[in-house]
């Protein structure tokens, strides 16, 4: 009899259809019952050894939340016998009802129970034991990950000694992650955790990766790429990563109707082994990256999201270096403007939505003095100094992490415009705000333009870790590079570079703030409210959420 290896993963719900992610122990039907009636099953289908099942559940009831119960071949798997949690809910909020956004990225696994934390408490974690001990209070309508889900490059002791049981790590890729079997051990690893477990069975999700999902600097640049490419482990490596992202990530991000469409999703279900379905497919993403599209677009009432993938659809060649293909660049534009209404009409709602969120999870306006090292960075190692430059630069690039948005200059100045357009005009929404992590802090910034203000309110939101270290050198480092003399310092290192100012101005207006921490987002009409809590420990031993501001956004 299968059995239950991971999950449940609560992940597309909207007012009338939910689906629910499980790993099994083997093939069978996957089945969830809800108490109001609605119900969905669903066969497994098997990669790399392992089985997967996404189970749609139709005929919900918008409005209401209803408890769930997973079954498998029949036999209840969820929730646990012995379960210190309330039952697991599907929530269908309507319009009326606003939105609450949670977000944040950068997540190393919580160790075991009793088991010492050396970077402090997990704000997920906590998030969970909050919503757990008071199940009728406000919680979030969905969460956001916004990369990092998992550190194949940096793995835990455990995972480490698990390791060395398999393979001698004294070879290349040493103690990082090498194939699929091995990414499946940092789900098991993250997602058992019982807090987040039980959070991520009650809570829809939509995530997207980042370069740790792969590897620290994953498309920094060509140069990087060919290097990487020459190993002999780096093929194994990218195409289990792109195929357990797929599995335990991209799948849920997709709606009932856009699963019926996809014919990867058709093929790995049709066959008895969808291996090498899968593995065709990632191997066809790494050679011609403009046939695949991770971004997506989800639509919540009147709250549009778009989770943009800044990392796979790079172009790298340095005379055209761009953030996204053109394709991917032509997707996103079409996704912001569809259902812009009537530009005539003086009517908001004639607006698509009340608000768009870009979650990317590269920031992209940054502290001024970084900003301006990566543009010059991009202009040195595009040869605006010379060959000597070029290759210093690309050393330095390397080293730094400088492949944000302002290593993209055309890119960073593209979105600007195309987020002030959307922010602007008869039927602009009330706010946009462009969602990140990565940079092991939070804070708020606000741009602006010359000659243009958009009707919209614009907002930076950067929210990074949830869980991970914040050296002293990070806290100085972006402390510093928010100041006055920073920005004066970045605008030398910019002329040098021969750099052309940026076509947007932005302030900083909230932080630089360091810890474990999680931004949440309340939306409702035409108001927006912004929350950051982070995880404190308290002295009797338990974690609780500490507001660390709380402001109108709209």
């Amino acid at each position: 009899m299968a059995g239950l290896r991971l999950g449940p993963l609560l992940r597309y719900a909207d007012g009338s259809c939910a689906t629910v992610w499980v790993e099994t122990s083997g093939p069978c039907t996957a089945e969830v019952r809800c108490a109001d009636g609605s119900r969905g099953t669903a066969r497994t289908f098997r990669i790399a050894g392992h089985h997967y099942a996404l189970v749609p559940v139709g005929g919900l009831t918008p409005g209401t939340a209803t408890e769930y119960e997973v079954f498998l071949d029949g036999a209840s798997v969820w929730p646990p016998a012995d379960s210190r949690f309330p039952p697991s809910v599907i929530a269908t909020p309507t319009d009326d009802d606003g939105m609450r956004v949670a977000f944040g990225s950068c997540r190393w696994a919580a160790p075991p129970a009793g088991g010492k934390d050396s970077v402090g408490p997990d704000a997920l974690d906590t998030l969970s034991a909050r919503v757990a001990a008071d199940p009728e209070r406000a919680r979030p309508d969905v969460l956001l990950l916004l990369g990092d889900q998992v550190y194949a490059d940096e793995v835990s002791d455990a995972t480490r000694h698990w390791l060395a049981g398999r393979r001698d790590l004294d070879r290349p890729p040493g103690d990082q992650i090498a194939d699929y079997e091995e990414y499946t051990r940092l789900y098991y690893e993250s997602w058992l955790d019982p807090e987040v477990r039980w959070l991520l069975s009650t809570v829809p999700s939509c995530m997207i990766f980042d370069d740790h999902d792969v590897i620290d600097d994953w498309n920094t640049s060509a140069a990087w790429l060919a290097d990487m490419r020459a190993t002999d482990w780096w093929q194994e490596r990218l195409l289990s990563g792109l195929m357990s992202y797929w599995v335990y990530q991209q799948l849920g991000n997709l709606s009932p109707d856009e699963l019926a469409a996809d014919p990867l999703y058709a093929a790995v279900r049709e066959t008895p082994d969808g291996t090498d379905a899968l593995r065709a497919f990632a191997a066809r993403a790494d050679s011609d990256p403009t046939s695949v599209r991770w971004s997506y677009r989800r639509d919540f009432g009147r709250t549009r999201l778009l989770m943009v993938d800044s990392r796979a659809a790079r172009v790298l060649d340095e005379d055209r270096r761009t953030m996204l293909d053109p394709g991917e660049a032509a997707w996103l534009r079409e996704q912001i403007l569809e259902g812009r209404g009537d530009s005539n009409s003086d009517s908001d709602s004639d607006s698509a939505y009340d608000h768009l969120l870009i979650g990317t999870s590269l920031p992209w306006l940054l502290p001024h003095l970084v900003h301006d090292v990566e543009a010059w960075n991009a202009a040195m190692c595009g040869g605006e100094r010379g060959e000597r430059w070029a290759r210093r630069g690309e050393w330095i690039r390397r080293g730094a992490d400088l492949e944000h948005w302002a290593a993209f200059p055309s890119s960073f100045d593209a979105l600007g415009d195309l987020i002030a357009e959307a922010g602007t005009g008869p039927g602009a929404p009330a706010t946009v705000s462009v969602l990140s992590g990565d940079v092991h802090h939070a804070y708020v910034a606000e741009p602006s333009w010359a000659g243009r203000a958009p009707d919209a309110r614009v907002a930076q939101l950067t929210c990074s870790p949830v869980h991970n270290s914040v050296p002293l050198s990070i806290r100085l480092g972006f402390r510093f590079g928010w100041s006055a003399p920073a920005r004066a310092l970045g605008r030398r290192i910019a002329r040098h570079g021969r750099c052309a100012p940026p076509a947007v101005s932005w302030r900083r207006t909230g932080g630089p703030w360091f810890g474990n921490q999680i931004m949440t987002l309340t939306l409702r009409g035409r108001s927006a409210r912004l929350r950051l809590e982070q995880a404190r420990a308290n002295r009797d031993g338990t974690n609780a959420l500490r507001t660390i501001t709380d402001r109108e956004l709209a």
